[in-house]
């Protein structure tokens, strides 16, 4: 394989790598809802510090309490926050 054949097979292979990883990112928009989940703090309450918070790999975690929902921002805020 030429140089030019590597370089376009690695700039397609990211391109799918990138676009699996963004489509396999999930939410549960209805237990969003009846939690109330928002994505800034509310009066010093954020998802980093509860109890319930995964964090991930990058900026978004998961939360024990929202199951199914990848893309929970550690600055965010729900009804469920628990800081015992």
């Amino acid at each position: 394989m030429s140089d030019r054949g590597r370089r376009q097979f690695l700039k397609t292979a990211t391109l799918l790598f990138l676009f699996a990883r963004e489509a396999s990112a999930q939410t549960n928009s209805s237990v969003r809802a009846e939690f109330q989940y928002q994505g800034k703090p509310k009066e010093g309450m954020n998802c980093s510090s509860c109890l319930e918070f995964i964090p991930g790999d990058k900026d978004l975690g998961r939360c024990r309490v929202i199951p199914g929902d990848d893309e929970i921002s550690p600055n965010g805020y729900c009804t469920k926050w628990n800081s015992m």
